[in-house]
């Protein structure tokens, strides 16, 4: 892989990847050309919304019963695909919407607490919207033919309409919802906004209403073990005051029964699933398909009440290959670029390959780097992603204390190399981890302002991925500081064996090769969208179109995400030199210094949770979740890291790539507030 011979073969290779992918993605995301996939936007007194409109064939003419879905807080319109596709496919229109301030739209309310803004009003916004449009289905009195659907904060926002759409109903006589059904959302939000129980579920009145409620939810379905703290335990919303209050209050209730309350049809579902499983389920869409189904059966005229025949999750595999296809791109693309004129000054001497240890003092420091370059990031995470559980807290004054001791070691040993002249390499060493040390302390003693949203960082969850980051590459360079002076440089290791002494020259040149390189890749995507209205994606992990936000967030981002990849790069170069590590091994040991510790963290909170009932770490919910997201992001990172500092011999142009490319996917996958 290191010589990749033929870059032009292999461009050729990546765009068949792209091209199969994403023309076998749009018959299934399409029903093979009978329904039309459209981006859509449209203005609304809280900003612009935007989402993906799938019109099946003769709805123009005869209006259809119709299905407003959207996403949780980390995602975007698309992870609403298996519903989008299934229902269309069955002769609904559906749109799935991207909320406020998510993807492509962007809401221009007061956020004096962005958190709270994008919800509320995401779908029912959307519903006025669709209620006005003619191939919308409206019944003799006028009430809308619409059902609303969400996941997770999608879940609240649909419930929440719900609630509006009945007050309207008060005034006007119209109830434009026909029915709900959320995925992994309880009453635990709607009643911050003043509801109580009651109010919620009175206002269902005689729609169909369902929820789909994980046993394993990270967050939601359990109060008891919300009041504790621990709500990553498995679950049985049925069997609470809450779900069973839903139902009308039955005796026994029973999982997948109908219940008729107010008028109206009542079903809980509870799949065997985690809050993400939800999205990337044919269970929960076999639930979903056999909801609507039911609810509009009085429209068998118009649309399929098949409950059969789930084809969504091909459009996921051939999407995959598409990304599959987008990530391979790179590789060529830069080699065809560095055979430029400029671009030629992306390569540089290579370094020699640092020796192997040889006394017992360097072989425990390599010994160290390692444990610690794969563990920390792990065993750290939640504290420092902003949890507020106990553990979390305990984790920061850990660090802290950690922080402080080595100050006060660096102090005294710096003082005496001083006074009793010691070697130079004991005054620098002692003089750089001061520094660190007091830098990373300030940063940890810092975390709410780091962490907060504000004007110029808005994206809430990227905050805290990047105050990890910058601290997991702090630690990461005391490390190797110390590993330097204690065992490298005794052997005659210098600052070019690390693979970052460069001209000013190459350092520009790799910025701008990385910069086209992005571009480039991006430029294919948009056809692609244009084209197909698909992208790359497989579950979570998903390279899709943004708007100018995302780009002018990611002038914010890059520099500091920067520092993350530019000192794991050189970390990992470190570990994975020598022949030792040539071919495959040498690529999977890179994976593990990224996201070794990350797996071992997924295995242990979700295997222990799911054959014992209570998670490893039961207080970190939307931690987990984030690592599950990041773990397939470094991993890819990680190839391009050692792939490129193979070829170029320095670190710069896997540095500025993982940068941009990481950077921008995660910016336009999740929430991004324009702060007033």
């Amino acid at each position: 892989m290191r010589k990749f011979k033929h870059p032009v073969v292999w461009v050729i290779i990546s765009l068949l990847f792209i091209s199969i992918g994403s023309i076998a993605a749009y018959q299934f995301n399409s029903s093979n050309g009978k329904v039309d996939v459209s981006r859509i936007y449209f203005d609304t007194p809280r900003g612009e919304l935007s989402g993906l409109l799938y019109i099946p064939e003769g709805a123009n003419k005869e209006p259809r019963p119709t299905l407003i879905a959207t996403h949780g807080y980390l995602n975007s319109a698309e992870m609403q695909d298996a519903q989008a596709i299934e229902m269309s496919k069955r002769g609904y229109v559906v749109l799935a919407l991207d909320q406020y301030d998510h993807g492509h739209s962007t809401g221009t309310m007061e956020k004096p607490v962005p958190f709270f803004s994008f919800w509320p009003y995401s779908i029912y916004d959307a519903v006025q919207y669709m209620y006005e449009q003619d191939y919308v289905l409206k019944d003799e009195a006028g009430n809308g033919v619409i059902a609303v659907s969400g996941h997770s904060m999608g879940g609240f926002s649909s419930t929440n309409a719900v609630v509006l759409d009945e007050l309207d109903f008060q005034e006007s006589g119209i109830r434009k919802i026909h029915s709900s059904l959320t995925m992994g959302s309880d009453y635990q939000w709607l009643l911050s906004l003043g509801y109580t129980q009651e109010d919620i579920n009175n206002a269902y009145g005689p729609r169909y209403s369902g929820k789909i409620a994980g046993n394993y939810d990270e967050f939601f379905f359990d109060e008891g073990a919300r009041a504790t703290g621990k709500t990553v335990v498995q679950k049985n919303y049925i069997g609470t005051e809450e779900g069973q209050g839903f139902l009308g209050n039955p005796e026994n209730p029973e999982v997948g029964k109908l219940y008729e309350v107010d008028s109206g049809v009542r079903v809980i579902y509870q799949p065997n699933e985690t809050h993400p499983w939800n999205h990337f389920s044919k269970t929960s869409t076999a639930y979903a398909i056999d909801f609507y189904s039911t609810a509009f059966a009085d429209y068998s005229n118009l649309v399929s009440v098949d409950k059969t025949g789930q084809t969504w999750i091909y459009k996921e595999y051939f999407e995959f290959i598409a990304l599959i296809g987008f990530f391979l791109l790179f590789i060529p693309i830069i080699l065809l670029i560095s055979k430029l004129p400029f671009f030629k000054n992306i390569y540089t001497k290579k370094p020699e390959p640092l020796p192997e240890p040889k006394t017992t003092g360097s072989k425990l420091a390599r010994f160290i780097l390692l444990l610690v370059g794969g563990l920390f990031p792990a065993l750290f995470f939640s504290a420092l992603y902003g949890s507020s559980a106990n553990e979390a807290f305990y984790g920061m004054r850990l660090l802290r204390q950690i922080s402080l001791v080595i100050v006060v070691a660096s102090v005294i040993f710096l003082i005496y190399s001083i006074a009793k002249k010691s070697n130079k390499s004991i005054q620098s060493v002692s003089f750089i981890m001061l520094i660190l040390s007091v830098v990373q302390y300030f940063y940890l003693k810092n975390q709410e302002t780091f962490i907060a949203t504000t004007q110029l960082f808005g994206a809430p969850t990227t905050n805290p991925v990047l105050y990890w980051a910058i601290n997991v590459a702090i630690v990461m360079l005391m490390i190797m500081v110390g590993y330097h002076y204690i065992a490298k440089k005794p052997e005659g290791a210098t600052i070019a064996n690390y693979g970052i002494k460069a001209n000013i020259k190459s350092v520009i040149a790799s910025l701008l090769t990385a910069i086209i390189a992005v571009v480039i890749g991006y430029a294919i995507l948009f056809a692609i969208d244009a084209m197909f209205k698909t992208d790359f994606r497989l579950w979570t992990l998903a390279v899709k179109t943004f708007e100018m936000q995302h780009v002018i967030a990611l002038l914010k981002y890059a520099p500091l995400f920067f520092i993350y990849y530019f000192i794991s790069g050189i970390s990992v170069n470190i570990n994975t030199t020598g022949e030792r590590y040539e071919g495959i091994k040498g690529y999977i040991i890179s994976i593990l210094h990224y996201v070794g510790g990350l797996i071992l963290y997924l295995i242990y909170q979700y295997g222990v949770l799911f054959t014992t009932g209570t998670a490893g770490y039961p207080e970190q919910a939307l931690s987990s979740i984030i690592v599950i997201g990041l773990v397939p992001v470094l991993a890819v990172a990680a190839i391009f890291n050692r792939f490129l500092y193979r070829k170029t011999g320095n670190v710069y142009v896997a540095a500025f790539l993982n940068t941009i490319l990481m950077t921008l996917i995660t910016l336009a996958n999740t929430a991004l507030y324009t702060i007033l």
